[in-house]
């Protein structure tokens, strides 16, 4: 009699979790991905993370800022996992420990937008350098994110190249993510360093046009970290390697390479050969 009162409790224990599982009325685990404004506002992560997310009952908290602060956030432990652009500051962080399997995902570029009449005439210059200095000399509005972003760090390299240290009211930091610079930008009719996959997500709302591109100091590759779990133990290390194998596996590899907006490609894979 207990046997049977043992097995029909097993039995219904399992028909209520398969219950509870097919309607989604169990709590998914919550990881915390730190990662670009670019990047979300791309529009990718919409396209990329849901097949994620239901192939192993995930949450994917999106946190999205620039990757200074991105980086910040892993250094606190406060996340899981980074998806940024600025491969120095990545050494970095897991040279120092901080961060764990680095892969490498996805490339696209930086473009240099500017107003219709591109007073500074730098439109079809090959040399992002050459069109700084042209903008500084003339001292043409220029809108920088002033984030310590990946876009922000590139920027200012260029400027450093350039041997040029932007300063008076024609150089705008916003401290803002890449749309609202670029919202900023248009509204001022200024130059702006951009990703190509940000400014295809916004060039219906804007002005500006692509005035610069395929010099290969605007290059922009993009890799994907584990916050390290000896450093950090709450993090949630397994499942952070769930969403590094995702991304850089044939299927999410795929998704990336599919992912346009009007026809353009905005990222290029490179985990699979």
């Amino acid at each position: 009699m207990k046997k049977n009162i043992l097995i029909t409790s097993v039995i219904c224990l399992l028909l209520l979790t398969t219950f509870l599982i097919n309607f989604g009325l169990t709590e998914s685990i919550h990881l915390k991905l730190a990662t670009t404004t670019s990047t979300e506002n791309s529009g990718l992560l919409n396209i990329l993370l849901p097949p994620f997310q239901e192939k192993y009952n995930l949450k994917v908290d999106v946190i999205a800022v620039g990757t200074g602060k991105a980086i910040a956030l892993g250094k606190n432990g406060d996340v899981d996992v980074l998806l940024v652009h600025d491969p120095e500051a990545e050494k970095e962080f897991v040279e120092n420990g901080f961060g764990v399997n680095r892969r490498e995902v996805m490339y696209n570029d930086f473009i240099i937008l500017g107003p219709v009449n591109d007073p500074a005439k730098i439109k079809g210059i090959k040399d992002a350098i050459l069109a700084f200095k042209k903008i500084a000399e003339q001292k043409y509005f220029f809108a920088s994110r002033g984030d310590a972003s990946g876009t922000d760090k590139k920027e200012k390299n260029i400027w450093k190249l350039a041997q040029i240290n932007p300063e008076g009211d024609w150089y705008m930091e916003v401290g803002q993510g890449m749309g609202t610079t670029l919202q900023i930008a248009d509204e001022k009719q200024a130059y702006v360093l951009c990703d190509r996959g940000t400014f295809l997500a916004y060039q219906d709302k804007i002005e500006l046009r692509v005035l610069i591109e395929g010099d290969p100091l605007l290059f922009n590759p993009y890799s994907i970290i584990a916050v390290n779990p000896a450093l950090y133990p709450q993090v949630k290390y397994e499942e952070a390697m769930q969403l590094i194998a995702w991304v850089t596996s044939i299927t999410g590899q795929k998704i990336i390479r599919e992912y346009k907006i009007e026809g353009e490609i905005l990222f290029h894979p490179v985990a699979i050969e």
